[in-house]
């Protein structure tokens, strides 16, 4: 009888994704119009990266402060309190913020295996903004996060 190993991501492989996911985040620049984007083209960039529905404003914590030290460095740790099984998961996070000249920030996909939704990363602010985390359920279900933080003029919020 021949038995028949499951291949799966590796706890290695997994960080190196997670981590050049992060990094390519970070090192996002922001170019365009200094004109932050309303909540209407928000809304649809949700839409357009995640799905449309309902946002449950749930499940998905971010500890970030009220004021950020610096706008060109804010950090951004996301978990995400859900199951992670076959089935029932989270599939996507996605960052936003929307005073930014291009308000998505970035996209982390997960997969069952990954145990939790859950990762750090460092964004860039332009201004004083919301800043919205939306997790995707495999199923399609929306839950999010959202929190103003005050970004001091030149970045510094001393």
């Amino acid at each position: 009888m021949e038995i028949e190993k499951k291949q799966g991501i590796s706890r290695r492989g997994f960080f190196q994704r997670v981590g050049t996911v992060a990094v390519a985040a970070a090192a996002t620049t922001l170019t365009g119009s200094p004109n932050s984007a309303s909540a209407g083209v928000v809304d649809g960039l949700i839409a357009e990266q995640l799905g449309s529905g309902a946002v449950t404003m749930e499940k998905v914590m971010v500890d970030i402060p009220g004021k950020a030290e610096n706008g060109a460095l804010v950090r951004l740790p996301v978990s995400v309190d859900h199951p992670m099984e076959d089935g029932n998961y989270i599939q996507t996070v996605a960052v936003f913020v929307d005073s930014n000249p291009k308000p998505f920030v970035g996209r982390f996909d997960f997969i069952p295996e990954a145990g939790k939704a859950a990762f750090e990363c460092r964004i860039k602010m332009a201004k004083t903004s919301k800043i919205r985390v939306i997790a995707k359920t495999n199923s399609g279900k929306l839950y999010g996060f959202a929190q103003e933080v005050q970004v001091a003029e030149g970045g510094c919020a001393g």
